[in-house]
């Protein structure tokens, strides 16, 4: 499979459809799709028009991409990402991601659902992501070398920007949003993790474990993408939790906090535009 031909196919099509694209691409978790009612113009592209896009089969997930403006900042709203435990290959799975960049985007903000591994967090608490750990068994990155991506030994050593995060930080507190900071866990899934699991990545300094984002983070970081991310912390892990993990459970925590991390995410992808509009 020739890659950079099917992302290049997307995009082509995309130029077709979107007049002035925007520099900060978002990417919306399980659960998270509320923020495409807060679009302004919202142009509305279904993921089945546009060649080659996969389609999520998860609940929570619309597949819909929307181009206009946040709260008067241009962007585009990637509503629903597909996974690995789907069955899909991890080149797939950032497609999104790779899409906007061949566009043009300078930017991703990337968004899941997770699990808590601190006792102290609630449900509904907001961690920005500050690094992450790929245990989900491959990377994006192997295989035959595609130079039209960029180089194949990308460094991660900053993947999630530490400029914008202190940005994300200043505005948080200075708006009076309680914003958590730590490190994601990335796993193939689907399946929860075992107590055992979660005492041993809480041994490894995680805060928190998840099903996605590593891979597309990767492919925006190969593009020279600027990378921030954010975890809705919709459940605490397997043995953190006095009761047993859902997806239901994980869709609900997502709704119940969309107003102040709708307007968290708001200033986020004006901070980012205004980081990489000075460049």
């Amino acid at each position: 499979m020739d890659w950079y031909d099917e992302v290049s196919k997307a995009a082509e099509y995309l130029k077709t459809r979107i007049q002035s694209v925007p520099p900060v691409a978002v990417v919306l978790g399980s659960g998270l799709g509320f923020l495409e009612s807060r679009m302004e113009e919202p142009l509305v592209i279904p993921y089945g028009e546009i060649p080659g896009f996969p389609v999520s089969t998860v609940p929570g997930h619309s597949g819909k991409l929307v181009v206009g403006k946040l709260a008067g900042t241009p962007a585009m709203l990637f509503c629903g990402r597909v996974h690995l435990y789907e069955g899909h290959a991890p080149q797939v799975v950032a497609m999104q991601v790779r899409t906007a960049g061949l566009l043009g985007a300078r930017a991703v903000l990337l968004t899941n659902a997770a699990g808590g591994l601190d006792p102290l967090w609630t449900p509904g608490d907001i961690m920005l992501i500050s690094d992450h750990v790929n245990l989900q068994g491959t990377n994006l990155l192997c295989g035959p070398q595609d130079v039209r991506f960029g180089e194949r030994f990308v460094d991660l050593t900053d993947v999630y920007d530490n400029e914008v995060r202190t940005l994300v930080r200043r505005h948080a507190r200075a708006a009076g949003f309680p914003v958590r900071e730590g490190v994601y866990l990335g796993l193939l899934g689907p399946s929860y993790e075992t107590r055992a699991e979660i005492r041993m990545f809480r041994q490894w300094g995680v805060d928190a474990v998840g099903m996605s984002t590593v891979q597309e983070a990767i492919a925006a970081r190969q593009l020279g993408m600027k990378v921030l991310g954010f975890s809705v912390i919709t459940n605490l892990a397997a043995g953190v939790s006095p009761g047993k993990l859902s997806h239901d459970e994980v869709k609900e925590t997502a709704t119940r906090v969309q107003t102040r991390f709708a307007e968290l995410l708001a200033a986020s992808v004006r901070l980012l535009d205004g980081v990489v509009e000075r460049q």
